[in-house]
């Protein structure tokens, strides 16, 4: 089960790398000038490679953290593991999302501000600190 364990905290933390940095890259795609084709190419070569990448990140960060929910019961019937589900759920969610964002800025149908993806770059971030509070501490 140790094994398990830390194979699962070593692709959530990698899945989580890909979470806070793909958003970084849409910052500078939102500033890219609109005569800059070369910058925004490599921004978005940058961005596809690694949402490709976070997205295998995350097949094997979920399959071990559900083995370790359904073989060892970690969790089970607890009500900090459900509300760490919900926010597993969010994150499934956030990682669609920039799925559906590179989309439009790979055709040119971005409207959204740099400032905008600031904002969204924190989203991961609070995920994580629940979760972390939620498996360590578990508060209920």
């Amino acid at each position: 089960m140790l094994w398990i364990k830390a194979l699962h905290i070593v692709f959530i933390a990698s899945w989580f790398a890909g979470l806070f940095y793909l958003p970084r890259i849409y910052v500078n795609l939102a500033m890219v000038p609109a005569d800059s084709a070369a910058e925004r190419d490599r921004l978005l070569l940058m961005a596809r490679k690694l949402y490709r990448f976070m997205t295998i990140l995350a097949v094997p960060a979920l399959a071990l953290g559900l083995w370790l929910w359904l073989f060892y019961g970690i969790g089970m019937g607890q009500g900090w593991m459900h509300a760490k589900l919900l926010i597993v759920l969010v994150l499934l969610g956030y990682h669609h999302s920039c799925g559906v964002l590179l989309r439009k800025f790979e055709n040119g149908h971005m409207q959204r501000s740099h400032v905008w993806f600031r904002w969204f770059n924190e989203v991961p971030v609070l995920m994580m600190l629940l979760a972390v509070i939620l498996v360590v501490v578990k508060p209920f």
